[in-house]
Formats: C-alpha cells, structure tokens, sequence
C-alpha cells in the first residue's frame, strides 16, 4: 500500500513537473508501481494475505470472547 501511494505521488509531482521529479525520467517514476505488483504477486502466493486475514478474524474473535466474559462477570481479576 506504501508503494502504491509513494507511486502515485511520485506520478502526480512528475505529471505537475515540480521538483527534482520534473527531470527524472519516467521509468524511474513508475518503479514504485512495478514492486507494489511484485509485492502483492509474492504476498497471494506465499499465503501472507491469508495469514493476515485469518490473525484478524481470531483476534475479532478474542476480543468478542473477552467482552462477554466482561459482561457476564467472569472476567478474571488480577491482584
């Protein structure tokens, strides 16, 4: 996501031709958009994405477990 929004401020400033981006080619301006590819190609095939989504989904699930025990008085107290 860094990548993607570092490519399209990078292509924004060359587009708007201000600063030292105004006379770096284009190439060099469109790199950030080729790793953010290769990011993602590397992050859906090592099954990172899954990974992540599933940590998020068990730690939805902690905090709802937790909250309920809150509710119903069970929470432990530590002394």
């Amino acid at each position: 996501m860094y990548l993607l929004i570092l490519g399209l401020l990078m292509a924004l400033l060359k587009f708007l031709e201000f600063g030292f981006l105004a006379e770096v080619s284009w190439w060099w301006v469109l790199v950030p958009f080729g790793l953010a590819a290769l990011w993602w190609v590397w992050a859906d095939s090592s099954g990172y994405t899954k990974r992540k989504a599933a940590e998020k989904i068990e730690q939805k699930k902690r905090d709802r477990i937790e909250k309920h025990r809150e509710s119903l008085g069970l929470h432990k107290r530590r002394h």
